[in-house]
């Protein structure tokens, strides 16, 4: 038979434990007057940079819970450089979370690729209705300011791609802003003198200053690239930009070349006044000098137009099937090698005319 224990001995031991805690320090805290110790990396809300957002909707599709509302609008945007093409980009207009159905799984702060989604530790977000718990947008970013830094590497281990390409480009600015004023500087303490040169020479227009229109190409590189298995698109883009970068150094030749006739003019009556007592033999000689300056410069393929479209060079062709190329790449090969011998026999044809 199993023994009893005496009546009352649950009684004094229930005393015991009160009489254990009653010396002892409460451990609750007087929460809201006392401040919780949180984790550092606490789940609390999550937090939005709509900075980084660039409305890709991974977040939305992602979430299991079907509680991120996203809506955007798009816009144009104007080529980076001149011959380029115009783009479009998609702009944030709404970034909601109904946190009365988030289940703070966190899927959409781990498939977010452009850290747009943050975990703040802020917790007291509390509302009186059930609506008040859909945040937008203002609200998220607010949240963004309580989200504590990255932890710490560790020693000797390599910066992520993105902060050591963030730390180079401000370095390399850095640097184009320094060279800039020791520039500046160098030119402030040179000398007056020559300065009316030196202001000549800056009204010269750059390069970039001069405005070309774009439309046609550049047929030289536009072959080379077909040649390169470079898709049509792609060809009539860069020639486009290489047709406007050579007319803008001819633009600034033809520019160059006229101040340089109009500030030669006074320079030109000083050897005309000194020749008077030359005889008949110079002057023939300097118009046989003239008249060789004169004679036209030697064309180049890209300043031969040849007519026809569609035909290739059959050998070209039948050599690239042979290696083992497909047949768009050997057909717009064979293209540009015909335009090429079609070029050089015009030209060969006009230099033995």
């Amino acid at each position: 038979m199993a023994a009893t224990s005496l009546p009352g001995t649950g009684l004094l031991k229930g005393l015991g434990v009160t009489i254990k805690h009653l010396f002892r320090e409460p451990s609750t805290q007087m929460y809201p007057h006392e401040r919780p110790d949180l984790a550092p990396r606490t789940r609390g809300v999550i937090a939005l940079m709509d900075e980084n957002c660039t409305v890709c909707m991974l977040c939305s599709r992602e979430c299991p819970d079907w509680c991120i509302y996203i809506e955007s609008h798009k816009e144009t945007v104007p080529p980076a450089k001149e011959g380029g093409r115009a783009r479009t980009r998609n702009v944030l207009d709404r970034f909601a979370i109904d946190f009365s159905l988030c289940m703070y799984c966190g899927i959409c702060v781990e498939v977010c690729p452009f850290d747009a989604l943050w975990w703040s530790p802020e917790f007291e977000y509390a509302e009186y209705s059930i609506d008040g718990l859909l945040h937008e947008m203002g609200r998220l970013r607010e949240w963004m300011d309580t989200v504590p830094p990255p932890p710490q590497l560790d020693e000797g281990a390599e910066l992520p791609a993105e902060v050591a390409d963030a730390i180079g480009k401000v370095e390399q600015e850095r640097e184009l802003a320094a060279a800039k004023e020791a520039e500046a500087q160098q030119a402030a303490e040179a000398p007056a003198e020559g300065g009316g040169e030196k202001a000549a020479a800056g009204a010269a227009p750059k390069q970039a200053e001069i405005h070309v229109e774009a439309g046609q190409i550049d047929q030289e590189t536009y072959d080379a690239l077909i040649a390169e298995g470079k898709s049509e698109r792609m060809a009539r883009a860069k020639a486009k930009a290489a047709w406007v970068k050579k007319e803008k150094a001819r633009l600034r030749a033809e520019q160059e070349a006229e101040r340089g006739g109009a500030g030669g003019g006074d320079a030109a009556e000083q050897p005309a006044a000194a020749a008077g007592d030359a005889g008949d033999g110079d002057a023939a000689d300097t118009g046989e000098a003239a008249d060789a300056g004169a004679a036209p410069a030697k064309r180049r393929l890209s300043d031969v137009e040849v007519e026809g479209d569609g035909e290739i060079d059959q050998e070209t062709y039948d050599a690239l099937i042979a290696e083992g190329k497909s047949e768009r790449i050997a057909r717009s090969k064979a293209k540009a090698a015909w335009v090429k011998k079609k070029k050089q026999e015009q030209l060969d044809q006009e230099e033995g005319g």
